[in-house]
């Protein structure tokens, strides 16, 4: 310190979360409050401010900047060094940002708050059913953000000028909307427009547009409503021909639809909420939260053709504005309580963002277009979580939470990892940080790549991530696996490619924060991945650290016949396995009879001669077996279809449950070892579950005690299996993934037994254990072992 020693010049730097969320109004006022001058900024670091004044006022300015940010700011880090005195500063400000090297993060897009939805509703507020409102606190960020640092020039608002209001509480630091950046009003923000199609030479806008989408919904139309990521298309939940109609169009078959409910209440009436879910129904992210609906469900809000089959419903409640004027305020018209709300595109396309676009490529799903003209930057689809024995489990990170990134316990070269083809995302990463892009979809067609491209290009620029290296799975048929490899090619970077359960392991590890030096016994469970033999794998018990894996255990191989075939047609793996276990095709067993004798005699020989028969250890494959074996599904419209109903199927069981001691009435595998090499993998013979399932079947059970004992006889077989494994090797810690996993009942009932034969268990709480977690796992994998 030099000059007056009665005062103290610091600078601070602050890292995380901290633009778009508030953090330099935050600043100001604080310092204000202190009696400080000085100034702060933003700059691509993070925020950066210089503070002078009395020692013990800067001292607790450093100490309270940290302790009571902004509600949506993350605090990473906070550093300050002492700086020499200044005489010239007059008060402090807020100055313009700045550029140069660095990195910070980009907040997510956040649901509108409270006070926001108060002025909403408000006839004497100047915002009054605008349908864009925001503050500091709340509305769009990453899908709105084109550059950094976060000013209102680097977003897509900055096509529209404030207008002097705007700008009067945009300056005034007292003010919510003190230097909020999407800040806007009826006079000088977006502008909504309701369009019949690209004939349409008479838009409605405004209020208009408005009344007329409430009306068409009303009556039965189908709506593509323009939301924060991308479009959606709605429709009236409770009318039985308008979900109908949607589903046809969509070409969904019998996939759940998501739904919008008006407010807790309604969704209350729909399905169980308890605490957990009831705190993300109402916070800031407002994912879709899978919800077990009520057994005696009697509401008339939704038609049953919303999510047939599902023991869950997917509700949120309105995040944007607009969701909240559709479904009406106090004094409107009467309109639905509760819309479906999917995501708008075609089967197997990525969400529409462009509105010419949807214009085109919604034309023959939707009836009317409820648009606006604030441009989308980055594709958000919903997020999708669910609560599992009173943690979260995320089954689609999405909006809310991307690009938020997931802390790493070792650093790791910059890196991209594409993750999978099935529920993409992809990771970049650098040093401690893996930073997981949005949900794209399933990489099974070129508007999916595409998308996939222009969003690895947006995430590593707004990350300052530049890879060394690309990272991919092992499968040679994957799409992303090929896009890495020319990616390689063109620039020259080293590829890796990490075995895909592998990756799912190592996902459920780096999100717990093992630094990888101890192994875990790792149960990955799931449809598909590729094996080290040129097998499906699917059904692994791992014993693995970041280096490296050794296969444990795995289910006994049967033949896939006819690969996807046999994925679309549960049961033709429902067969095979009987097969495979030594049981006839008996013709009073549902999975024999919804195949016709000559399709029978074809699969049988087939089998016989091992044509276009991969063998696979695939988990999510006997459960979709045991599904059609229990006359529960035998064709499937989308993935995991046999699985879910199975699940529900169970739940509907009223002579027993899942828990508790899973050994109890629970069908038994055979755990035995292959070989007396004691280095070989045992093998979890699926034999004994498969005749125990056929003679209750044949002794007149249901399907709900079936599928049941099912569900507790693999709970039962991780049970016994982590129980040898830990005998055999003394480790006490067990990861669960891999999208089996996403079976609430499944992963609670295994969770149960494990903890309490002296476990610990590390399941997903922040990435999901389906493919959508798996490039954290490549990330961590492969970056480090560069190392």
């Amino acid at each position: 310190m030099t000059g007056d020693r009665s005062r103290d010049r610091r600078q601070v730097t602050v890292r995380g979360v901290v633009q778009g969320v508030g953090f330099r109004p935050f600043v100001y006022t604080l310092a204000e409050e202190l009696g400080l001058t000085g100034w702060v900024t933003n700059n691509a670091d993070g925020v950066v401010a210089e503070v002078e004044g009395p020692g013990r006022a800067v001292a607790d300015f450093c100490t309270r900047i940290a302790a009571e940010p902004p509600p949506l700011a993350v605090v990473e880090s906070v550093e300050h060094r002492a700086v020499p005195p200044q005489s010239g500063d007059h008060g402090f400000t807020i100055r313009p940002s700045a550029g140069g090297p660095g990195r910070t993060l980009v907040s997510p897009d956040t649901a509108t708050c409270d006070d926001c939805l108060r002025e909403l509703a408000d006839p004497g507020d100047r915002r009054h059913r605008h349908p864009f409102i925001t503050c500091t606190h709340c509305g769009p960020r990453f899908t709105v953000v084109t550059s950094l640092p976060y000013d209102r020039d680097r977003t897509t608002m900055a096509a529209f000028p404030m207008c002097a209001d705007c700008r009067r509480e945009y300056t005034a630091p007292g003010d919510r909307r003190f230097h909020a950046q999407p800040i806007a009003c009826a006079s000088c923000g977006p502008r909504l427009t309701l369009r019949r199609g690209t004939a349409d030479t008479a838009p409605r806008e405004d209020a208009a547009a408005l009344a007329e989408a409430r009306s068409l919904l009303t009556q039965g139309a189908v709506l593509a409503v323009k939301g924060l990521g991308g479009y959606h298309l709605a429709c009236d939940a409770s009318d039985p021909a308008a979900v109908r109609t949607l589903r046809k169009r969509k070409n969904r078959g019998d996939k759940p639809f998501a739904v919008l409910a008006d407010s807790l209440e309604t969704v209350e009436r729909l399905a169980e909420v308890g605490l957990e879910e009831r705190e993300l129904l109402l916070g800031p992210r407002k994912p879709v939260v899978l919800l077990r609906r009520h057994r005696t469900e009697t509401a008339a809000d939704v038609a049953p053709g919303v999510a047939p089959g599902s023991p869950d419903l997917g509700v949120m409640l309105p995040y944007t504005p607009l969701h909240r004027l559709l479904l009406g305020l106090p004094g409107d018209p009467p309109g639905p309580a509760v819309l479906v709300m999917t995501s708008g595109n075609r089967a197997g396309e990525p969400i529409v963002t462009d509105d010419t676009e949807a214009l085109t490529r919604l034309d023959g799903l939707a009836d009317a277009w409820l648009m606006h003209d604030r441009p989308i930057h980055v594709p958000c689809d919903d997020s999708v979580v669910r609560i599992c024995a009173g943690a979260e489990l995320p089954v689609r990170r999405s909006r809310g939470y991307a690009p938020f990134p997931v802390a790493l316990p070792v650093p790791v070269v910059p890196a991209l990892a594409v993750g999978g083809d099935l529920k993409n995302t992809f990771c970049a990463g650098d040093d401690r940080y893996a930073w997981m892009s949005a949900h794209v979809g399933d990489m099974d067609d070129l508007a999916t790549l595409t998308a996939f491209e222009r969003a690895t290009a947006h995430l590593t620029d707004l990350t300052s991530v530049t890879p060394r290296m690309l990272i991919a799975d092992r499968h040679p048929g994957y799409r992303s696996t090929q896009w890495a490899r020319r990616a390689a090619e063109t620039s020259g970077l080293p590829l890796r490619q990490v075995q895909h359960h592998h990756a799912h392991v190592a996902s459920a590890m780096a999100e717990h924060g093992l630094d990888g030096t101890a192994p875990v016994i790792g149960i990955a469970f799931d449809g598909t991945g590729y094996g080290d033999d040129g097998a499906v794998w699917g059904g692994e018990v791992l014993i693995a650290d970041y280096d490296g894996y050794r296969r444990f255990a795995h289910l006994a191989y049967v033949p896939l016949p006819g690969g996807d075939a046999a994925v679309r047609n549960p049961y033709r793996m429902a067969l095979s396995h009987l097969r495979a276990a030594g049981l006839p095709w008996s013709d009073d067993l549902p999975c024999t009879a919804v195949a016709t004798p000559g399709e029978r005699r074809l699969l049988d020989r087939q089998l016989e001669r091992d044509l276009a028969c991969v063998p696979t250890s695939s988990m999510g494959r006997l459960f979709d077996a045991v599904s059609s074996l229990a006359g529960v599904c035998h064709r499937v419209e989308y993935e995991a279809q046999a699985a879910m109903e199975l699940e529900n199927a169970a739940l509907s069981d009223v002579t027993g449950s899942v828990g508790d001691d899973a050994r109890n009435d629970a069908y038994r595998f055979i755990l035995r070892a292959e070989t007396e090499d004691p280095a070989a993998p045992l093998i979890a013979d699926p034999a004994p579950v498969l005749a125990a399932a056929v003679a209750d079947m044949r002794g007149g059970a249901p399907a709900g005690p079936v599928a049941r004992r099912f569900h507790q006889g693999v709970i039962a077989l991780v049970q016994e299996v982590c129980e040898v494994a830990r005998h055999r090797t003394g480790i006490e810690t067990v990861a669960l993934s891999g999208g089996v996993f996403c079976n609430a009942l499944l992963t609670q009932g295994c969770c149960g037994v494990l903890e309490r034969d002296g476990f610990t268990v590390l399941r997903h709480r922040r990435v999901p254990p389906n493919d959508g977690g798996l490039a954290l796992g490549q990330l961590i994998v492969a970056a480090r072992a560069e190392e």
